[in-house]
This record gives structure tokens, sequence and C-alpha cells, in this order.
């Protein structure tokens, strides 16, 4: 694959969601020359989607008796024991600072009748500490403002644009990356750091409540770059994505959980509390906990969903305070302030991906990754609701300063002496519908020896090596190894733990499994698992 044009820059940043544009908007702050691409439109990500909040303790701000240490141990708590608790006081510390920032760019949060931020409580959370923004739109809000924020101080951006593979030094440093534009021309983006931040891996399965770009592209670049990932067994499933009948496919409406954090219940077809007795948090306990509940009583009834319960609220209310939800609602026929809210769990975060430190740095020279696609230690086993986007503001920030401090103490490679990769090869499936079919069948909630087996050979019958020559060749090969390596990892942890439900291994195993997975690359190109907790630190 010759290149046709190249560009160069001192950053080149993958993805304009939270993470990204944060990172971007403070690299140039600080001195640099920024590229941002991004492969579809510039707002197309998943931060435009997220509906919750910020969580966040904001001085003045938040609910009495709430601390920073008490939102670190709701986080741990979440995480089921593989957190890295120095990376949860960092993020989650450095919360109010990055919140401050984000609205003196201009993000504009919901005020209560205090006149100060209001505040919400969702799954995990002991307080009330979710600042949102237009009732449940949030993400578009945050969106809107690091997007014009970025185009006011012109960073350049390149969007429709995908990122086939980096380009590597004689040294094994990241010096660039080569993409493919809308059209399908290769070109050359040289530059001696690559920050990526480009999501996660919903489309994985037949149903998500990520946009059709969440492809698990920054996962595949950064593994054949030499990168290390880990724990990306823990998929999670939101419990509460809008159902629309038995044939839906792709994105669904998400139902935030803020909704039960206003009191709404689920309840099953017969109208039967389903997390009585579950959980002490009832309908707010953390994520993983409330989507297996959901999942054994549709498996107890027959069912293939249940329901949400908001009808004590008011529907004027209700369409006040969740405009988002009210109108997907609205156009299936549900009024929620008459009828329960049909829901079912789907995919909806990674809580793995790439190895880095809390600064964003990986263990490949030159490349740093920050937010979803991220494996921080911020999640652990299971992510805490609106942590997410607090992670993309905080560790999007941090990256940046290591970039320049990573330059300014020569530890950067000169990117003239990259090489261009020869013809980019890939295992990918033939069927992308193949692909999602197997694993939400065989690797969504609740997974056993024989499922896991059975979708490792049907992805490998079904698996050709391709040339990375189009926006589709590259999504299905980094959805290929992705799911590889779910597929591999998820076996190997004999356990249930967070988002990992082993029907075979109920149990939660500390002595063995109180630790992550690390997974890189073989000389061949196939995902190898090597066996060190990295709990603290960078392969």
């Amino acid at each position: 694959m010759k290149p046709r044009w190249e560009a160069s820059a001192d950053l080149v940043v993958v993805g304009t969601g939270v993470a990204g544009l944060t990172a971007a908007l403070d690299a140039q702050a600080l001195g640099l020359r920024v590229l941002v691409v991004t492969k579809a439109a510039l707002g197309d990500g998943n931060t435009r989607w997220a509906q919750g909040g910020v969580a966040v303790v904001l001085p003045g701000e938040h609910e009495e008796g709430d601390t920073v240490d008490r939102h670190v141990s709701d986080t741990l708590t979440a995480g089921a024991g593989l957190c890295d608790a120095a990376a949860v006081e960092a993020i989650v510390g450095g919360g109010p600072a990055a919140v401050s920032r984000l609205r003196q760019w201009g993000a504009v949060f919901d005020q209560g009748s205090d006149g100060k931020l209001a505040r919400t409580r969702e799954g995990g959370h002991t307080a009330f500490r979710v600042v949102h923004a237009g009732g449940d739109a949030t993400g578009a809000e945050v969106e809107r403002a690091l997007l014009t924020q970025a185009r006011d101080g012109r960073i350049a951006m390149l969007d429709n644009h995908v990122a086939v593979e980096t380009l590597r030094t004689p040294s094994g440093a990241v010096g660039g990356l080569l993409v493919l534009d809308g059209k399908g021309v290769p070109g050359v983006l040289r530059a001696p750091a690559v920050l990526l931040a480009t999501g996660g891996v919903g489309q994985m399965y037949q149903v998500t409540s990520n946009p059709e770009v969440a492809t698990a592209d920054g996962i595949a670049l950064a593994l054949r770059a030499g990168a290390v990932v880990a724990d990306l067994e823990f998929v999670q499933f939101h419990p509460t994505v809008l159902y629309t009948g038995s044939g839906a496919r792709g994105r669904c409406p998400l139902v935030t959980e803020a909704v039960r954090g206003e009191g709404a219940v689920l309840v099953d077809a017969n109208g039967s509390r389903v997390m009585v007795g579950v959980h002490p948090l009832a309908d707010l306990a953390p994520r993983d906990v409330v989507s297996a509940a959901i999942t054994r009583r549709m498996n107890e009834t027959g069912t293939d969903h249940v329901f949400l319960d908001a009808t004590h609220l008011d529907g004027e209310a209700f369409r006040r305070r969740f405009p988002t939800v009210h109108a997907a609602c609205a156009a299936i026929g549900v009024d929620p302030s008459v009828d329960p809210i049909p829901v079912a769990p789907a995919a909806h975060f990674s809580c793995g991906g790439v190895m880095a430190t809390v600064d964003g740095r990986t263990a490949v020279t030159g490349l740093y990754a920050a937010g979803e696609v991220a494996r921080s230690g911020l999640h652990g086993a299971n992510r805490l609701a609106s942590n997410s986007l607090l992670e993309g503001l905080v560790v999007g920030s941090r990256a940046a300063r290591a970039v320049v401090a990573d330059r300014a103490a020569g530890l950067l490679d000169d990117p003239r002496r990259a090489e261009l990769p020869l013809g980019p090869l890939a295992a990918a499936v033939t069927e992308r519908d193949v692909l999602q079919r197997t694993m939400s069948r065989h690797a969504a909630i609740g997974r056993n020896v024989e499922g896991l087996a059975a979708a490792a050979a049907v992805l490998e019958k079904s698996t050709v090596v391709r040339p990375l020559r189009t926006r589709e060749a590259v999504e299905d090969a980094a959805l290929t190894v992705a799911a590889d390596i779910l597929l591999a990892v998820a076996a190997e942890r004999t356990e249930s733990r967070g988002c990992h439900v082993r029907t075979d291994y109920p149990g939660r195993n500390d002595g063995s499994w109180q630790r992550s997975i690390p997974v890189r690359l073989d000389a061949a190109g196939r995902p190898f698992l090597f066996e060190r907790a990295l709990l603290g630190g960078v392969a």
C-alpha cells in the first residue's frame, strides 16, 4: 500500500470523544502541533451517547457527607478486586479540577432549585454525586463543548480517515500512522507520539448501546504495535437498554441508570420485583449485579426482556428530566408515565483495553492510550456508573502532559526514521454477523467452557487473512482479534467476577484470580497469554 500523501505533527490523536479532544486541547495549549483523526464524522463517537452524567465530588456542590474518598471506595467496590487503587485515587481525585475546566470550556450542567449543580445517584454509588446536562444528554453537551473549543482553537482535524497501522522506527518506537481517507486513498501521518482514544468494542455483539464506530480499532492497532492488553473479558452489559423487539440489531437506545436513581424499579412480566433480596442496594446495585439478575429472571420466566417501572413519576416531570429516554420510548409507543418500559441488558462498556498508566503511557515508546480503549486500572472487573466521562477528562489531560514531558526528556524517537508498513495484513472474519451472533450467544452474560470453546471454533473456521485496504476490513480485523482474546481469557479465568460470569464457575476466587491476564500478539500475530499480575504497571 503506497501512500499518496503525507502530513506531520507533534502528536496525532485518534478519536474525537471526551478523552481524545481533552488531550488535543491540552496538548495544543502546551505548545504541541496536534492533529486529530477520526474514521467518521467528528461527533460520531461514543461520548455523545452518554446519558447519565459525570461522577464527581465538587467542592461546595456535593451532597452533605460525600467525599472524594467515598467515591474512591465505591469505585473499588464496583471493580470487584481488580482496580488499581493508586489509579482510582489519581483519577477520582483529579475529577473536580477536570470538571471545573470543562465548565470553563463552555459545558453547561443542570442546576437544582438551590442554585447548585443538580445531582443524581446511579448504581453502585452511595451518594448523589452524578452531575448531568440536558436531563439525560450529558455526553452530547460534553461533546458539544469540547468540539466547539477545538474548532475555536483551530486544532487540525481529519474526519472520515481510518487509522490502519502504526509506523515504527528501527528501535520499535511509534512514529506515526498509516491512514485511509474516505475514498480509500492511503496517506501517512508522521508524529513522535500517537494517542489512541478510539473507544470500545460494542459492535462485537448483536445488540449494544454503542454506535457503529465502536469496533475495537485502537486495541488492534496497539497490539500490532507491540503493546499489551488486559481485562478484555470484562465487558459491561448495561442493565437497561430499551427493548425494541426480538429482531433488534446494532445500537439500541439506552435507558439511563438515573431513572432508577429517581426511584424506578425493575419488574418481570408478572409484575414481581427483580432486585429485591439480590443486593443491599436493590435496583441501584452495581451494573454487573443488576444485569446478571435480569438475565437470571429472563431465563426463569422464559422471556427476552423485563420492565422498568417509572410510573410513579409524573409524565411531564419524566419528559423534562429524561427527554432522550422519553423520546425513545415514544418512538416505540410507550408512555413511561403509564407503561413500564421494556428493557434488557446489552453490551455497553469495555472495562479492559490497552495496558496504560494513568498518564496514558503504554509499553511501546510513543504510543499512548486514554478513555475506553485503555485499561487504566480505574474500572477493574466492572465500571462504576458515570466514571467513564470522568476518566476521559482526567486521563486525556494527563496523557497530553505525559507526551510533552517525554518529548522534553528526549524519550520519543524521530518520526522521520519510521518505516512504512508494507501491505498490512490481518486475520478477519469473513462475515461480521457470524462474529456478532457467536459472541452474543456464548460470550455475553453467562459463559461456560463448552460455549467458549464452540465460539472459538466458529471464529477460527470463519477467519481468513485479508489486506487492510478498506474501513470495513480494518474494523473486521479489529473485532476478530479482540473477540479471539476475549474468548481465550474468559476460558482461562475459571471464576465469576464483575462483568465476567461463568455458569460453570459461579464463585469468585481471590486466591487464584485477583489479577489481570495480560495478552500480546506472538510473532505470527496470534494472541499470547502470559502470566503476570499487572495490577500496578505496564509490562
